[in-house]
């Protein structure tokens, strides 16, 4: 992955991480922010040729001149670009570059959809150390977004209780008129059912390519970050869609406040 994250991209994404630390410690922060930066070294055994250099870190806390204090900005620009996005979604900062629809994603949901909010930023903070649980909870989010929409009054489709992403996004675009039928222009048609596939196909590498059912060591399991990038990214944008969607069809009604207002007997 370090060499998909390009130098240009690496200096916005410390300039981002640092201003997240600092802001992350109320107290003691020098003291708290080396302690997690420390975190995330990786000791190993390392040699010149054949003399042991010594257990060392795969890289180095620097400090500030005639301090003891961490140069934080130095030391994060010792770090690796792989080390630096795991710290980067753990700390919840943003990266639009390299994962382009989850910002947009987590912003949308974070106010109509809070439980599947909260499921997809537990998503987003495993892609990297748990594929699998990434996987999952991602497929699980789409679930339950598709869910609260199905679950408006206007809305005459019924779904089960049961019903998994397939399911429920072949009902979700039958409510929506997009279901795939003979009526549709061809191209319509086909971007309809390739959407239907790629949720199908999340859903099955859910259920056979991750850890969630009982696997033998014979079993492929999603272990690559890449994929759950890719997978998770597909996931956003049809997410994006379908809420975008939902909206324009079914406008939130505004409240009109009907109370009297008592105007004197003017005549204006």
């Amino acid at each position: 992955m370090e060499s998909l994250i390009s130098p240009k991209y690496q200096m916005k994404l410390i300039e981002n991480i640092e201003n997240a630390l600092w802001a992350q410690f109320q107290t003691s922060k020098y003291y708290n922010v080396e302690k997690y930066i420390e975190k995330w070294q990786n000791w190993e055994d390392r040699y010149d040729g054949n003399y042991h250099i010594g257990h060392t870190p795969h890289f180095n806390i620097t400090k500030q001149g005639n301090s003891d204090n961490i140069d934080l900005k130095s030391t994060l620009h010792n770090i690796d670009g792989e080390t630096l996005l795991k710290i980067a979604i753990d700390l919840g900062v943003d990266t639009p570059d390299f994962i382009p629809s989850i910002p947009t994603f987590r912003n949308e949901i974070k106010s109509n959809y809070q439980t599947a909010s909260a499921i997809f930023e537990k998503a987003f903070k495993s892609i990297e150390s748990d594929p699998s649980v990434a996987v999952g909870l991602a497929n699980s989010a789409l679930e339950s977004i598709i869910k609260e929409i199905m679950k408006d009054d206007r809305i005459n489709t019924k779904i089960k209780k049961g019903d998994t992403l397939y399911a429920l996004v072949c009902a979700i675009l039958k409510e929506f008129s997009l279901f795939p039928n003979s009526k549709m222009p061809e191209e319509i048609k086909t971007i309809g059912s390739s959407l239907i596939a790629a949720c199908q196909s999340i859903e099955r590498l859910r259920s056979e390519k991750t850890e969630f059912h009982g696997k033998t060591e014979d079993d492929y399991i999603v272990s690559d970050s890449l994929y759950v990038y890719f997978i998770v990214n597909t996931l956003t944008t049809v997410g994006l869609f379908l809420n975008s969607f939902y909206k324009r069809k079914y406008p939130i009604l505004a409240t009109v406040n009907e109370t009297k207002i008592d105007d004197g007997g003017l005549p204006f």
